[in-house]
């Protein structure tokens, strides 16, 4: 058994500042962080465009920041929230810079700030097109130097432990339902490990491997979502799923898809289809600059009506020095496959992106289970409503990781660990024979999840996804009671609860609103936000 008195459950922006500022705050704490693979892969790694904060107060206002969130959100952001996370927004990313973050710089020393889609003025932070690397980096760096931070990599955390696991029976409608931990496998050893927690906080971020095609590095399976929902947690909003409206077209297929950073249309770059019109006009004023729901579904439509494989992203009428300069991964990954940027049009196509729902956590972080808080992408906090604006989604990660290392210390001294647990019983389990039932089974997830429950929806399709889905779990659990635990199986199981989840909850919106589009209900209804309990 691992004792500690906070463990961090992922080691993205999320988990690392939340465990960086309880670290510096209290030395005689110990806080210990999981992740599932090496310290610096996570979904925050991957982020290219930056982070969103009001910085240039002389053309920028929080009132404006808050006014493109809400028009993102299309009616179900917590306005609340919002004001919160824009107004601390900035303060934590000077936190982040006095922390030896790197972004980048005019030649007159002011930060270069950005412009994304659904924002009205220039205020994305970034280092080139690496911002999400260069975060971890010196997170990890400041991490290093804390004595009382024990990151442990190659952990891969199995279930919530909470009064089930003593032999109560617990339900949706328990109350008190408590955490003390998480069972862990030890990816290196093959062991079983129980840790236990005064606090626990999930921070695993999103889900995008439900989907065929995704920016989502393949860590990304649900894992928190799907142990909160097995606790009987409470989650929020799981229709609503984020596709980037520009994943750079492979034919060779990749895995996770190349993004090309919204950064670029900020830039100038004109989304076109094959044969040179420019057509988002056409759906939106703001043209290839509209919210990335209205973007995605625009291409999505262009696609499908001309038949084509992709649609383009012209930059051939751009700087050559200045988009080098911005974005060199996206220009080298392009060359690498034979396209030019400066010459030749890049052929995009959507792909899933951003989980908006998740974990329904309040202002201070903590979800309906007590001594359980989660932060980052796997939670619903109330920011993004139902379609997240570009970049606010590191600066929602680090103003919850505040919020939530407060709240922890508040009342950790009150809170003591439930050493009466007991070992993780795999009695009665043998070594999986034929690992092709696992990779198939996860092909067919995909294939249900992009063919039924992608950017269109209706509810023969939805119904479609249900049944299969049904069998793909019947199927899953059978080889999760009889064979011994492996991180494949582990998270298969969870996308097809994430699988199930985001398709029941988009059935139960009988309306279209944000990222949740249905041939059924295409007009908005006066429809509050989905709870799965």
């Amino acid at each position: 058994m691992i004792k500690t008195d906070i463990l961090v459950v992922g080691s993205g922006i999320a988990g690392l500042t939340l465990a960086l500022k309880l670290a510096k705050k209290r030395s005689d704490l110990n806080i210990t962080v999981l992740t599932k693979t090496n310290e610096n892969e996570s979904n925050t790694r991957y982020a290219q465009g930056g982070v969103a904060a009001v910085w240039d107060l002389e053309k920028d206002s929080y009132e404006k920041h808050i006014d493109d969130t809400l028009d993102a959100g299309d009616g179900l952001c917590d306005e609340e929230i919002v004001r919160i996370v824009v107004e601390e927004g900035p303060t934590r990313v000077r936190e982040l810079i006095d922390w030896g973050t790197r972004f980048d710089r005019e030649q007159d020393g002011d930060y270069d700030l950005g412009k994304e889609g659904g924002h009205s003025e220039n205020r994305i932070l970034h280092y080139k097109d690496l911002t999400g690397q260069e975060i971890q980096r010196a997170l990890l760096a400041e991490a290093d130097k804390m004595p009382n931070l024990d990151l442990h990599e190659h952990f891969f955390a199995l279930d919530l432990i909470t009064q089930h696991h003593l032999g109560y029976m617990v339900t949706r409608l328990t109350p008190g339902i408590t955490c003390y931990g998480t069972y862990a496998l030890n990816k290196q050893t093959g062991e079983m490990e129980t840790i236990i927690a005064r606090k626990t906080v999930v921070a695993t971020g999103g889900a995008g491997q439900v989907y065929r095609n995704t920016t989502n590095p393949v860590i990304a399976t649900g894992d928190g979502i799907a142990m909160v929902y097995r606790a009987k947690g409470r989650l929020e909003n799981m229709e609503f799923v984020q596709f980037h409206p520009t994943a750079l077209y492979n034919p060779a297929g990749e895995n996770p898809d190349f993004l090309v950073s919204e950064a670029v249309r900020g830039f100038g770059g004109i989304l076109k289809t094959k044969d040179g019109e420019a057509f988002m006009k056409n759906y939106d004023e703001r043209g290839s600059l509209a919210p990335r729901d209205i973007v995605a579904r625009a291409i999505d439509n262009e696609i499908k009506k001309r038949g084509d494989e992709y649609v383009c992203l012209d930059c051939t009428h751009l700087d050559p020095e200045g988009f080098v300069a911005h974005f060199p991964t996206i220009y080298n990954k392009c060359k690498s496959l034979g396209i030019d940027p400066m010459k030749d049009m890049i052929p995009v196509v959507p792909a899933c992106h951003y989980m908006c729902g998740g974990i329904r956590v309040d202002e201070k972080g903590l979800s309906s289970i007590l001594n359980l808080y989660a932060c980052g992408e796997c939670t619903c906090t109330g920011l993004h409503g139902a379609n997240r604006l570009a970049s606010n989604s590191l600066l929602e990660a680090m103003v919850f990781a505040h919020r939530i290392h407060e709240a922890i210390l508040d009342n950790i001294d009150q809170v003591n660990l439930q050493e009466a647990i007991p070992d993780w019983d795999a009695k009665g389990t043998t070594q999986p024979k034929e690992m092709v039932l696992i990779t198939q089974s996860w092909k067919e997830l995909k294939e249900i999840m992009s063919s039924y429950v992608g950017i269109v929806r209706s509810n023969t399709r939805l119904k479609r996804a249900m049944d299969r889905l049904w069998l793909l779990y019947r199927e899953t659990e059978d080889l999760y009671t009889t064979t011994s635990i492996s991180p494949q199986l582990c998270e298969l199981r969870n996308l097809i609860t994430i699988g199930y989840l985001v398709t029941r909850s988009a059935a139960m919106r009988r309306e279209s609103r944000g990222l949740h589009y249905t041939t059924d209900f295409p007009d908005k209804n006066d429809f509050i936000e989905v709870s799965i309990m």
